[in-house]
């Protein structure tokens, strides 16, 4: 239900250009978010920092995008996004020694230097994401740029989660039987 929930505005966003271009889609994805963020709110009684930054982006450059009828807009958003994530990811752990992840992965007990490791791979994933979007999005058409960022974004996503998964399983502690 929570991958539901996550993915809801791009899921309607990508419905809604299929159905009516992309000015459609952009204010559906932005009335989607305000319902994600509302939902979230209701149902948890809180909304996490992610949501609310993924939400003030889309609602910036979405509404730049409409404001201003020029697409380009909304082709900078997920590149946005992800350089935001992976900065702050590199922030907290060089300017504060932090790993953010360990935070955000609470019941996970992993050594230091995993968690180090774990920290930078998704810094090196979000630059990628960042450079494949802006590429994707300036390179080929806009119906190509939407399909790569609701089902090649998504993909990657999962992928790169399912290896982290695979690699993390080797440095969790065993429970006791």
């Amino acid at each position: 239900m929570q991958l539901l929930a996550d993915y809801f505005p791009l899921l309607l966003f990508f419905i809604a250009f299929k159905w009516q271009g992309i000015f459609v889609a952009t204010g559906v994805a932005i009335a989607a978010s305000v319902v994600q963020i509302a939902w979230m709110r209701w149902q948890r009684g809180r909304v996490e920092v992610v949501h609310w930054l993924s939400f003030v982006i889309i609602a910036v450059f979405g509404g730049a995008t409409l404001l201003l009828h020029d697409e380009v807009f909304i082709k900078w958003k997920p590149t946005v996004l992800y350089l935001l994530f992976g900065g702050v990811l590199a922030v907290g752990r060089l300017g504060f020694g932090r790993n953010l992840l360990s935070y955000l992965m609470k019941g996970i007990v992993l050594p230091e230097a995993v968690w180090v490791r774990l920290t930078w791979a998704w810094v090196a994933f979000f630059a990628c994401m960042a450079a494949v979007n802006w590429y994707v999005a300036f390179h080929f058409s806009t119906e190509t740029w939407v399909n790569f960022k609701v089902w090649g974004g998504i993909g990657l996503f999962l992928a790169f989660a399912l290896v982290q998964g695979l690699w993390l399983s080797r440095h969790m502690p065993e429970e006791a039987s």
